[in-house]
């Protein structure tokens, strides 16, 4: 299984329930919030240019934001 991040802030429903979902799903995954990690914010806006949270990233696939139960089951393969 390849490695998983969710980047989130503080107050994010999307967030609470993209993590609610992976959990439910037993995949394993790691988390930072952007609002208190300054390398997690640099790297999710000025990196990866993104802005929308929760942003998912998993190795091997294009990251995605929001709240995309569809994307999140497909991890579990």
């Amino acid at each position: 299984m390849s490695t998983i991040t969710v980047y989130t802030k503080n107050g994010c429903p999307k967030c609470d329930m993209t993590k609610n979902v992976l959990n439910a799903e037993g995949i394993e995954f790691e988390t930072f919030n952007v609002e208190e990690d300054e390398k997690a914010y640099d790297f999710v806006v000025n990196t990866l240019g993104l802005r929308e949270m929760p942003v998912v990233v998993a190795e091997g696939q294009e990251p995605f934001t929001g709240f995309q139960p569809d994307k999140l089951q497909a991890l579990k393969k």
